[in-house]
């Protein structure tokens, strides 16, 4: 059963006002809302969609199976974006435990085609064999000091003429190797602190558990205006 909750959408005065003509995005598995950020912030509506509560997230939120509410749902939307769960995908992952982990890509890819509208599929490096053609952003390209990786399967064409820039050194907000910690320490650096997160990842309003698989709202407001610009171009 779908559960509307009430999350933050008042803290960003999501007025009916303000959303008229803007797009409706629908945000699957949503966690936090770092990709919601992002889109929003591009010039959308966004619904965030999470089988588990989620009171950090900014906006509308309704707990619900992501798959069984795009099912009944998706056609509801002009644009849908999935972050399907990314530890059976990995490389963090010790390989003893990927098999408990359901891989939900595929599934998703099939629902997303059968309704039809336009889709963003976003994971892990490990998964990027899993994607159909997909383009690798980084915290780099948007001159944030963090160099998470993630990829991202488009059903219609970007083109991404940023590159990284892995000159600088990242600072970490929930994870540190030893050998990152010892380079840190020698350099005066905090090995990781949740405070390097609106640098880091363009994000204040996480704790340590939203921040540790979160999306820079700057991956996708890039990928948001990108469609939207695409979208508003005249017929020729």
């Amino acid at each position: 059963m779908d559960k509307t909750l009430n999350t933050g959408e008042t803290r960003h005065n999501l007025s009916p006002v303000l959303c008229a003509g803007r797009p409706k995005l629908l945000d699957l598995f949503c966690c936090a809302g770092g990709a919601a950020k992002g889109y929003y912030d591009a010039g959308f509506e966004v619904v965030g969609i999470d089988i588990e509560p989620q009171p950090q997230y900014p906006y509308k939120f309704i707990l619900s199976d992501a798959l069984e509410y795009l099912e009944k749902h998706g056609n509801e939307y002009d644009v849908i974006h999935a972050s399907p769960p990314c530890q059976g995908y990995s490389h963090l992952t010790p390989k003893e435990h990927k098999g408990n982990h359901e891989k939900l890509i595929d599934k998703l890819r099939v629902l997303l085609m059968r309704i039809g509208k336009p889709y963003i599929i976003e994971n892990v490096a490990g998964a990027k064999n899993e994607l159909i053609e997909p383009i690798k952003l980084c915290g780099s390209m948007f001159n944030l000091r963090c160099q998470r990786h993630r990829f991202f399967e488009t059903s219609f064409a970007l083109n991404v003429e940023m590159k990284c820039d892995h000159s600088r050194i990242p600072l970490l907000v929930t994870t540190a190797s030893k050998a990152s910690r010892e380079l840190r320490q020698r350099l005066g650096m905090k090995p990781k602190t949740v405070k390097n997160a609106p640098l880091a990842y363009g994000i204040d309003w996480m704790n340590f558990n939203g921040l540790k698989e979160c999306i820079p709202p700057a991956y996708t407001e890039w990928i948001g205006k990108c469609w939207i610009e695409a979208r508003n171009q005249p017929c020729t």
